[in-house]
């Protein structure tokens, strides 16, 4: 077990609305998801001794947010470059600043223009463009382009048919449907998943995350130090790795390989927990297909079998293991998998209201950008 593990607790969440075009800047969501976690946390901004977001060049600057936020300027702040592999991670980060005794409040927020703003996969041709100037004129124009690659691969090594991937989806609309802060709300056919436009074979749109404005917050606090830590679920494990190839998965040996397959045994063992002892998982899901992989490289079910789970049902809130009852990045929005992570602390706490899991105790979440990754354990205090 890490030493910060059980230690620390999320005592607040906040979250802006999840649209299409929030109609301010990033600066201005991350404040408003800030203020909504600190005073969730039961805090006032002066209680906050530490700030960590993490981004790709689409955010605001965290000491802006700290200053505009009235935050002491001698306490310790870091932004992360980076994308889904810091989503489970960062909380790691907030917990080991606490742990050392560097801080006892961490705010960690996620703010982002991603529709009406910064659009992935919208790279520039140009001779400083690094190696997109030699990958781009063949297609490879953003991570849905790479991931089709992988896909494609990773059916062909394992049977997977499109009937897989189209129960992921339509699950995911399912529960959407119901839950007020998801963008998308309308329920899916398989015709009507069949008719959804290709973007890159084998990935439909509807396979896709959704592009949104919006912002995600939290806060990390020492669990005698804030009220409502005591019924914050606690930060048990994170764990941040991969294999070779990094995120840049065309030079990985394996294409199609990602970084659960690395990461299972470091994850368990940090842990101390084994699939069956998790209550509801948080799966990243930037793309239908690697919600099956993750699942089946964790060992929640043999090589091949994820895509029954969701046929039969299993992955419901009411199933053996619910997964993203929120809808997910599919279709509840995608603020780089911080918003998953809120929704795996509203389950711990019994708040979530629609799509809530029967009594869970312990949650998975994860986040990745390919063969590198990490995921985070938390348990109901």
């Amino acid at each position: 077990m890490q030493s910060f593990s059980g230690l620390t607790a999320i005592s607040g969440i906040g979250m802006t609305e999840i649209s299409r075009d929030s109609g301010t800047d990033p600066l201005n969501l991350a404040l408003r998801a800030s203020r909504e976690a600190i005073a969730d946390a039961d805090l006032s901004p002066g209680d906050i001794d530490g700030v960590l977001s993490y981004h790709l060049n689409d955010s605001c600057p965290v000491n802006q947010v700290s200053e505009r936020l009235g935050l002491d300027p001698g306490i310790w702040t870091n932004e992360i470059f980076g994308g889904g592999t810091q989503s489970a991670s960062i909380l790691g980060d907030a917990a080991m600043l606490i742990e050392s005794g560097t801080a006892s409040n961490v705010l960690v927020f996620r703010a982002l223009n991603g529709r009406s703003g910064k659009r992935m996969g919208q790279a520039a041709l140009s001779m400083a463009g690094g190696e997109q100037q030699f990958t781009l004129p063949y297609g490879m124009a953003g991570p849905v382009n790479l991931f089709a690659l992988s896909t494609t691969r990773w059916m062909h090594e394992s049977g997977a048919t499109t009937d897989d991937l189209a129960a992921v989806v339509m699950q995911s609309r399912e529960l959407a449907a119901d839950n007020e802060r998801a963008l998308v709300r309308t329920r899916l056919t398989r015709e009507e998943y069949d008719k959804s436009p290709m973007i890159a074979s084998p990935l439909r749109r509807v396979d896709c995350c959704q592009e949104t404005d919006a912002a995600a917050a939290l806060v990390v606090s020492r669990t005698d130090n804030c009220p409502q830590a005591r019924i914050g679920p606690r930060i048990r494990a994170a764990v941040r790795g991969g294999g070779p190839g990094a995120s840049a998965m065309d030079k990985a040996p394996s294409v199609s390989t990602l970084f659960t397959h690395h990461l299972r045994e470091k994850l368990w063992e940090t842990a101390g927990v084994i699939p069956s002892d998790i209550d509801v998982a948080m799966i990243y899901d930037a793309y239908s297909p690697v919600v099956l992989q993750q699942l089946e490289d964790l060992g929640f079910c043999e090589p091949g079998g994820a895509g029954s789970m969701f046929r039969e049902g299993r992955t419901l809130p009411s199933g053996d293991l619910p997964v993203n009852p929120s809808g997910g990045l599919l279709s509840e929005g995608y603020v780089h998998g911080l918003n998953n992570v809120l929704e795996a602390v509203r389950q711990l706490r019994a708040t979530a209201g629609v799509n809530q899991v029967p009594s869970p105790s312990i949650a998975l979440c994860t986040g990745f950008g390919g063969s590198y990754g990490s995921a985070l354990v938390l348990e109901r205090s």
